[in-house]
């Protein structure tokens, strides 16, 4: 298999746009989101040295961004005096990234592990859920962290698809926005 290279002076033209959508859709800040973007290609210049060539150049600069949105949000949770938030990246995959619900522990989960890793953004979600909603909030907690199928939520509640998605999408955002507000 042949190694990649990297092309620093293409940067900008090939990857400049990926990263900034990438980056503004975790930050929800353009102004953030150019600064993370170019502290990505700065540290990508800074590291080019390290670079092995097993991954394509975009996802070892996605790798790099990843980690500037971390410590972007640690950076914001140690002047609130806020827990870290522990998130896991696999360099084996080129994903986008997950929902928040799929990145932290389940706030309702038995498993004491996974609810010590992030009991402080477990409290913050189930708060940030009670002022979803009522109906919202069900659908979201059904769906998405009881992980009921589809058509057993869609049942139970006598709702149709189209609206359990519609539900789950404004659920989604309006936590996002609470946390973002409330807690990062």
């Amino acid at each position: 298999m042949a190694k990649h290279q990297l092309h620093p002076e293409n940067w900008v033209d090939q990857h400049a746009d990926y990263l900034f959508n990438y980056a503004v859709g975790r930050v929800s800040d353009a102004e953030i989101a150019k600064d993370l973007v170019q502290e990505t290609f700065m540290a990508g210049l800074n590291s080019s040295k390290n670079f092995k060539g097993d991954a394509a150049e975009r996802t070892w600069l996605v790798s790099i961004l990843k980690r500037k949105v971390i410590d972007h949000y640690r950076k914001i949770n140690s002047k609130k005096g806020k827990a870290e938030v522990r998130m896991s990246y696999s360099s084996d995959t080129d994903a986008e990234g997950d929902w928040l619900e799929q990145q932290v522990a389940d706030p309702f989960s038995k498993d004491g592990d996974n609810v010590m890793e992030n009991e402080e953004l477990g409290m913050a979600i189930q708060d940030c859920m009670s002022k979803l909603p009522e109906k919202q909030a069900l659908v979201f907690k059904m769906k998405t962290i009881q992980d009921m199928s589809t058509e057993d939520v869609c049942n139970e509640l006598g709702i149709n698809p189209s609206n359990l998605w519609v539900m789950i999408h404004r659920a989604r955002t309006a936590l996002m926005g609470c946390l973002n507000e409330n807690w990062f």
